[in-house]
């Protein structure tokens, strides 16, 4: 089954385990987006990473990391919600035409000016409160790496992660450290244990290659690198693709727009395209479509006969 999140822990509860393998949701995400593989890679593996990490949150809101820089791409950003809707987008600079073997560095940060940004958004934030963010040079060569090195030094939390991506399949195998508890008996054992633990799962993680990440189903993939260990499971929870544009709202800013600057467009094209800017997602409004925006009631969105966008 894909499109899954799995979560485990090792017995002596000092290592998280997730993993996941997404690729109906993925494939709905990439469908209006037209990007070099080298970019579908990348952003993949960046889906997966946030896909892995909002399934820790404990609040109602989203986790959103963004890559930018200033070379050929210019913006790499993903959303994840506590409930796990993700969308991602990247978006390369006019005339870009990365080589196939592009790294991140070249991609992102051929002046040295490439940042990470982290930001944890509450969906009950209220007005004028800042959402908590993070802000970090891009340092790593892999997403993999960015992202462990903003864990370590920003968060103060040891985690690992393995992340493989292309057009059919982005996957994803998260290890994390867990805090240790307090108390005097038994706490060096304790305390050896788990860090035994962590360095057990490591090593055989580290075994990982790409390809098997990104071929193999996370139930054989758990049990061919944990087959010794004795694991808790926790209830898995659906991935879904989900971006918040619509052909109502595409209908609601055109109104903003006015009568005469829509007319304008008609006039000059015969009929008006937008695309969402995060998704891709194409909206087109013809002649009738857009008489009806500026009914007195509001009017209907689709043309008599049309299908409608939803």
């Amino acid at each position: 089954m894909s499109d899954i999140l799995k979560k485990y822990l090792t017995a002596d509860r000092g290592t998280r385990i997730q993993a996941l393998r997404l690729t109906q949701a993925w494939r709905t995400g990439l469908a209006h987006q037209d990007l070099p593989p080298v970019l579908v890679g990348l952003l993949g593996e960046l889906a997966a990473a946030s896909a892995l990490l909002a399934g820790n949150i404990k609040f109602d809101g989203s986790v959103v990391l963004q890559l930018q820089g200033n070379g050929p791409v210019r913006l790499i950003m993903v959303e994840c919600t506590s409930t796990l809707d993700l969308r991602a987008t990247a978006h390369l600079r006019d005339d870009a035409a990365p080589p196939a073997d592009a790294t991140l560095q070249d991609l992102l940060n051929a002046d040295g000016q490439g940042r990470f940004m982290v930001m944890l958004d509450p969906a009950n934030r209220q007005a004028g409160a800042a959402a908590y963010q993070g802000i970090v040079p891009l340092e790593g060569d892999t997403v993999a790496a960015v992202l462990e090195h903003y864990m370590k030094h920003s968060e103060q939390l040891d985690t690992r992660l393995w992340l493989a991506a292309d057009a059919q399949v982005c996957a994803g195998l998260l290890l994390q450290r867990m805090p240790g508890e307090a108390g005097p008996a038994g706490a060096q054992e304790r305390s050896d244990a788990a860090e035994a633990s962590w360095e057990h799962c490591a090593t055989v993680a580290d075994t990982l290659g790409r390809e098997e990440l990104r071929t193999t189903d996370t139930d054989t993939l758990i049990r061919r690198l944990f087959w010794e260990d004795d694991l808790l499971v926790f209830p898995e929870r659906s991935v879904r693709w989900h971006c918040p544009c619509s052909r109502e709202r595409v209908a609601a800013m055109l109104r903003t727009l006015g009568r005469g600057e829509v007319e304008d467009i008609l006039a000059e094209q015969g009929h008006v395209h937008i695309a969402c800017n995060f998704c891709g997602r194409p909206y087109d409004f013809d002649a009738v479509d857009c008489a009806a925006l500026f009914t007195d009631a509001g009017g209907s969105l689709q043309a008599p006969g049309s299908d409608t966008l939803q």
